[in-house]
């Protein structure tokens, strides 16, 4: 029977109709003003939310909803201003070593939660933020290379006994080494060859000495600047989802430089010592005394005084993977995995000197904000870098290591922050700021405001034009809009979690017109079906049948084009992109799919004379001409 479809689909364009309906009404939820605190020290308790309360009441504050989540504690105020009081409370309140960080806390239902339906996330630009534009020094990621290089070296020729006049950096990407004989150069080159893949060895006499010149090749440079801009990279990603920043956007610009964005953050020196709050190990045997031209440095460990040789056996970029677990005792321990390079050098250091004591270093670069004064008398935020280093393990040699190891004799919160903190903060290069920029949230909100404004009159306007030109084929494509902008939303938040900026609501004003589009190509075809004098069930099947083609063409090539402005662009643009990719699918369901369905309600399966779809073409007549 024309015009009709089975049960099972009829049911199934329902439920995915009810699904779109409810994961999208979550959306109509606000989110209220908080404040999140975190510790860097201990687990948080029932005393600090007590503090906390405490310290708001003393500014006479309103606050509710105070309670422990996920190791952080999270407590609702009712407006932006209570929001930017109570850090300001709360931070004096906890002192340096807490995180106190502005945020939002959803009010959707516990019930939809457990579902899995939420808000979808708001961009930077419409929900506020911080912009940052970060620079990674790469001549000093080359130069910490080349140091490393110059340390192994050194140990390469005490284990192959070969004496040499002296070991010079000459710059970041050249190493000079001098021999008072050509068979001493030619014993270390032979050494030395296997154990630098990536340096180009060059022999050279300078007055009595003969010199070998170790260098990095260009394509060898590139590959550590690339490398070390995915690394800061991929740890500022995780650095920042580790401390619950929401749908933050970290992207490459250029050849050295990271584009940082965090929406929901207003404070911009939080947001630095997040960014910045970064930490690595070392590797280092303990300094024996006796030896001569020592250098080391003296350190804290469980109560003794510990001599650390302050030459670096290993750096902490060569670790790969690093996780924390239990051992065979049910003892906290840290799995640590080495690179390739990494490997052959511990294992290198290790067997020869069993029976030494290894010590690990945890180096931290910590900030702290000092206020100063300027010439004009206002109090200026600075905000200044250190170092802080910490000797975490001191443990003897008992056999040569591998590539795999593991860190024992820490206490199980140890454990967990060090794989927290080397997994996700070592960065394998400084970075500086070079570019910082606040948006607030009010501005946000107006944004989003005019964004919803537009769509709403975007839709108006379709929907009136739709009633008056096809009246209820316009109706039909009328509810088949409302629902596709609901399914853009459900599948936003729900199945494909992306963020909604306001280039993304401009792809969803055109989509709005691309869904109606559709249906203006089958209801323009079901009236020349019945100007052709087809019967108005078979006009609304060929109608649908035959534009099919063409407007599955047309969605195609522009789904293609979204997917290369997704692939090659960044920010807006792909805020853009996804909108209108996610549109062009749920139009394609609506505007074919929902529509026959509706159609389907109201014509089929009975005997009907006409459709209530406008004005209908005059039939045309072919005109015959003799010759």
């Amino acid at each position: 029977m024309l015009n009709r479809y089975p049960a099972w689909k009829n049911a199934l364009i329902f439920l995915v109709v009810l699904w779109g309906l409810l994961y999208s009404v979550p959306n109509l939820y606000p989110d209220d003003e908080a404040i999140q605190i975190s510790s860097e020290v201990s687990p948080l308790t029932e005393f600090d939310i007590e503090r906390a309360t405490t310290a708001l009441e003393a500014a006479q504050l309103n606050f509710f909803g105070a309670a422990i989540n996920d190791e952080s504690l999270l407590v609702r105020l009712d407006s932006v201003e209570d929001q930017l009081r109570a850090k300001t409370a709360l931070e004096n309140a906890f002192g340096p070593d807490y995180i106190v960080a502005l945020n939002l806390a959803p009010t959707t239902p516990s019930w939809m939660q457990s579902i899995g339906a939420g808000k979808m996330n708001l961009g930077l630009d419409l929900q506020g933020g911080v912009h940052f534009l970060m620079e990674v020094d790469m001549d000093a990621a080359i130069q910490r290379r080349m140091e490393d290089n110059l340390s192994n070296v050194r140990s390469i020729l005490r284990e192959e006994r070969i004496r040499s006049r002296g070991l010079t950096l000459v710059d970041s990407t050249h190493l000079e080494i001098r021999f008072a004989t050509s068979d001493d150069r030619s014993a270390a080159r032979s050494a030395l060859i296997t154990n630098f893949p990536e340096l180009q060895l060059q022999n050279s006499e300078s007055g009595d000495f003969f010199v070998l010149d170790m260098r990095m090749t260009e394509d060898v440079i590139l590959q550590i600047q690339r490398d070390t801009l995915q690394a800061n990279r991929t740890t500022l990603i995780n650095r920042v989802d580790a401390l619950g920043v929401s749908e933050p956007t970290v992207q490459q610009q250029g050849a050295n430089r990271i584009v940082v964005e965090l929406p929901g953050v207003q404070d911009p020196a939080q947001a630095i010592r997040i960014l910045q709050r970064i930490a690595t190990l070392e590797f280092h045997l303990e300094a024996e005394l006796s030896a001569s031209s020592l250098t080391y440095e003296t350190f804290d460990y469980q109560g003794q005084s510990i001599n650390v040789n302050n030459d670096v056996i290993l750096q902490g970029d060569r670790i790969s993977n690093v996780r924390s677990s239990l051992d065979q005792n049910g003892l906290p321990q840290v799995q640590i995995s080495l690179d390739a390079q990494g490997g052959n050098q511990i294992n290198r250091v290790t067997r020869d000197n069993v029976g030494r004591l290894m010590d690990i270093l945890l180096i931290e670069t910590k900030s702290r904000t000092n206020t100063t004064v300027d010439d004009e008398g206002n109090e200026v935020d600075e905000v200044e870098f250190y170092e802080e280093k910490r000797l975490i393990s001191h443990a003897r040699i008992n056999s040569a290591l591998g590539r795999q190891f593991v860190i024992t004799g820490l206490t199980s919160r140890e454990a967990n922050d060090l794989s927290l903190l080397i997994s996700s903060g070592s960065l394998a290069a400084p970075m500086t700021i070079v570019e910082q920029s606040v948006i607030g949230p009010s501005m946000g909100q107006e944004n989003l405001d005019q964004g919803i404004r537009g769509v709403q009159v975007a839709a108006a306007l379709v929907i009136l034009f739709m009633l008056f030109y096809y009246r209820v084929f316009g109706l039909a494509a009328n509810i088949a809009l409302v629902m596709n902008i609901l399914l853009i939303f459900a599948v936003m938040s729900s199945i494909i979690p992306a963020t909604l900026t306001l280039p993304g609501i401009v792809g969803i004003v055109l989509t709005v017109g691309m869904a109606v589009d559709a249906n203006v190509l089958i209801f323009t075809r079901i009236r020349e079906e019945i100007a052709e004098g087809s019967s108005p069930q078979r006009a609304i099947d060929a109608g649908y049948d035959r534009a099919f083609t063409t407007i599955l063409d047309a969605n195609l090539t522009t789904f293609l084009v979204a997917m290369v402005l997704f692939t090659i662009g960044s920010g807006p643009v792909k805020g853009f992109a996804i909108t209108l990719m996610i549109g062009i699918i749920t139009s394609m369901f609506t505007a074919i799919v929902g529509t026959r369905a509706l159609i389907n309600m109201i014509y089929g399966g009975r005997k009907v004379e006409s459709l209530s779809i406008g004005t209908i073409p005059p039939r045309t007549e072919a005109l015959v001409t003799e010759d």
